[in-house]
C-alpha cells in the first residue's frame, strides 16, 4: 500500500468514526457540561491506554521534546473541548457541522498571521465564499425553533481554536501529536469536573457515555495520523465527509430538520471548500507531471 493511499484510508475511517459524534450528544440525557466532562475524560483515558499499548513512554518524550508548540496545541485543543458541546446543546447539528467546515479558512488565517505565510487568491475567494455561507446560516438561525446565535458562535470557537491547535501541530509535523491528546483531553475534563458533578449520569448511562468516548478516541487518533501522509486539501475534502454525513445521520434517527437556511448555507460552504481544494489538487498533479 502506497504512503497516499495509507493517509487516505486512515483519515477517511477517522471521519466516519466522528461522523456519530453530534448524535451521541443528543442521545445522552445530561446538562452540555456533564457531557463534555464525560465526552473529554473518556477519550483522553482509551487513547492514553491506545499510547501506552503502541509507543509506550518515547511518544511522551516525543511531544515533550516540541516545546512551546506543543504545548500550544495541548492547551488550544482543551480549549475546544466544551465547545463542541455547547454548540450541540444550543444550536442544530447542522448548523455546527456546516460551521466547523470553516475550519481550513481559519487555520489559512492563522497561518498567514503566525507563521508568515502567503494567502493565494484561490483562498481569498473561499474564504469570501464561505463567509457568505456562514451569513445566511446564522441567518437562519434567527427563523428557526431548534437553531440559535448562541450555538453558532459556539461553533465559531471550536472552529477557531481547534484551527489554532492544527496551526501549532503544523510547525512540529514530524512528530506525532496523539500522545497529546489525553493530556488535552484528560486535562480539559478535570477543569469542568470543578463545576458539574459527572457521576450520577454516568450510572445511568453509561454504555452511551463509554461508546461515545469510544468512537471519539479512535476517530481522533486516526485523524492526526492519516494527515502525516496526505496533503492538506485531501484532508479537508475528507473532513468535509462529517459536515454531509452527521446531519443526515441526526436526521434520520432523531428527525432533527435543520431547515432550508441552513441547508443552503452549508451547501455554499461546502461547494466553496470543495471546489478550493480540487483545484488545489488539480494543481498540485500538473505540478507532478511536469516536474516528472
Amino acid at each position: 500500500m502506497n504512503t497516499q493511499l495509507k493517509g487516505l484510508l486512515i483519515t477517511a475511517l477517522g471521519v466516519l468514526f466522528v461522523v456519530p459524534d453530534s448524535l451521541f450528544i443528543r442521545l445522552i440525557d445530561a446538562e452540555p457540561l456533564v457531557i463534555a466532562f464525560w465526552r473529554a475524560m473518556t477519550s483522553g483515558v482509551f487513547v492514553l491506554i491506545f499510547v501506552m499499548a503502541f509507543q509506550g513512554r518515547k511518544g511522551f518524550v516525543a511531544v515533550y521534546q516540541t516545546g512551546r508548540y506543543g504545548l500550544l496545541y495541548i492547551l488550544f485543543l482543551g480549549l475546544t473541548a466544551p465547545a463542541f458541546v455547547l454548540a450541540v446543546a444550543n444550536t442544530s447539528v447542522a448548523n455546527v457541522v456546516f460551521i466547523l467546515a470553516s475550519i481550513p479558512v481559519f487555520a489559512l488565517i492563522f497561518s498567514r498571521i503566525f507563521l508568515g505565510e502567503a494567502i493565494k487568491r484561490r483562498m481569498v475567494l473561499t474564504m469570501a465564499a464561505v463567509g457568505v455561507g456562514l451569513a445566511i446560516i446564522a441567518y437562519g438561525s434567527g427563523s428557526s425553533e431548534i437553531a440559535s446565535w448562541k450555538g453558532d458562535l459556539w461553533a465559531v470557537y471550536a472552529s477557531a481554536t481547534f484551527a489554532a491547535a492544527l496551526t501549532a501541530a503544523r510547525r512540529v509535523k514530524e512528530t506525532s501529536m496523539v500522545p497529546a491528546l489525553p493530556f488535552s483531553a484528560i486535562g480539559a475534563a478535570l477543569v469542568i469536573g470543578l463545576f458539574v458533578d459527572p457521576m450520577a449520569a454516568f450510572v445511568q448511562q453509561y454504555p452511551l457515555i463509554l461508546a461515545h468516548g469510544a468512537f471519539i478516541a479512535v476517530a481522533t487518533c486516526l485523524m492526526t495520523m492519516g494527515p502525516r501522509y496526505i496533503t492538506s486539501a485531501e484532508v479537508s475534502l475528507l473532513i468535509l465527509l462529517e459536515s454531509v454525513l452527521a446531519p443526515i445521520l441526526v436526521w434520520a434517527v432523531i428527525g432533527e430538520n435543520p431547515g432550508r437556511l441552513a441547508l443552503l448555507g452549508g451547501a455554499v460552504v461546502i461547494g466553496a471548500l470543495i471546489v478550493s481544494n480540487l483545484v488545489a489538487l488539480m494543481r498540485q498533479k500538473v505540478r507532478k507531471s511536469t516536474a516528472g
